[in-house]
């Protein structure tokens, strides 16, 4: 065969594993689309041909240009291959700063579905009872709304938010707490998607009803305060969560072309990788509610600006971590 037959019969092969080379190096971990070359299952086999055809090039006298492109292509992909895997913390880090971001935008419609199911009635019950301040009785008894007037009395000059419990305890009181609500945001959803709907419009209705009685009472001052710190983490968890839960339930209903067990079993594995960002995110809030925004005596600059910063930072990291991964949807 002559060089620019053998060139042009396996040439695509060629730039398809360059691509993916080039994508591979640049990530650290090989991309899997079309876009970029060929998915991560066909190199091996990519590889071996390669070498069948340096080989081939070799035997055949080809011009020593051809020959050295190819040997630089199979020492790349070698390199590639059997290079040690990285560190597990090192594989965490990459998850959380990118592919669990990613992995949510891939997931953009459940998530907006979740968020509005979510802040809606938060939003509508902060204005209703704000309006009508006897709403509140009608979701929390008389005891459980002077506990939360006590927690949050603007007379606590030390702290606030809390009637007891040292940072450490209270650290642990609010992951367990905080891992609940997303658990059952998401495991709800086997319900036919039903229990998360319920689970994100019952929360929603509780924080906004609690957000709008203590700020018509005049108590709004503290608790604004202290939640400005921790609700990024927190809210956005509880509705990834809940976006997650629901694309559940929806596998069921609606599998496709897939069982009902196959769709549920694809929808299951990209639960869990969300809801391991959950557990972060959960983590975070957790930890930022304990120690930072049960403090009564920083000003309202620093609460706040904080609080912004805060927001700006999950917001961004949603937004823009892993740009350029592509996931299954």
């Amino acid at each position: 065969m002559r060089q620019d037959q053998f060139i042009t019969r396996h040439e695509a092969d060629w730039n398809a594993l360059a691509a993916w080379l080039d994508a591979a190096e640049r990530r650290r971990k090989p991309a899997t689309t079309a876009a970029e070359g060929c998915a991560d299952g066909d190199v091996p086999q990519r590889y071996r041909r390669l070498c069948q055809q340096l080989a081939l090039a070799r035997k055949r006298g080809y011009s020593p240009m051809l020959i050295e492109r190819l040997a630089q292509l199979a020492e790349r992909t070698h390199t590639l291959m059997y290079r040690p895997p990285n560190p597990r913390w090192w594989r965490a880090i990459a998850f959380i700063a990118s592919e669990f971001p990613a992995e949510v935008r891939a997931q953009w419609g459940w998530m907006l579905a979740s968020a509005l199911l979510f802040f809606l009635p938060l939003f509508a019950m902060i204005a209703a009872v704000l309006w009508q301040p006897e709403l509140a009785h009608s979701v929390f008894d008389i005891e459980q709304l002077a506990q939360m007037e006590q927690m949050y009395d603007p007379a606590n000059d030390d702290r606030i938010g809390r009637d007891s419990g040292t940072d450490l305890m209270m650290f642990g009181h609010y992951i367990m707490n905080n891992i609940s609500i997303g658990f059952r945001s998401f495991a709800s959803g086997l319900l036919v998607g039903i229990g998360s709907v319920v689970v994100l419009v019952s929360n929603g209705v509780m924080i906004g009803t609690v957000a709008g009685h203590l700020t018509g009472i005049g108590y709004g001052g503290p608790f604004w305060r202290f939640v400005v710190g921790h609700s990024a983490p927190e809210l956005l968890a509880i509705v990834i969560s809940g976006g997650a839960g629901m694309r559940l339930g929806f596998a069921l209903i609606a599998p496709g072309q897939l069982s009902r067990v196959a769709a549920l079993l694809a929808a299951g594995r990209i639960g869990a990788r969300l809801i391991l960002g959950v557990f972060v995110m959960l983590l975070a809030a957790a930890f930022i509610e304990a120690f930072w925004s049960s403090i009564a005596t920083l000003p309202d600059l620093v609460k706040f600006g904080s609080g912004a910063a805060i927001w700006l930072f999950v917001l961004g990291w949603l937004g823009f971590g892993g740009r350029g991964r592509v996931h299954a949807r």
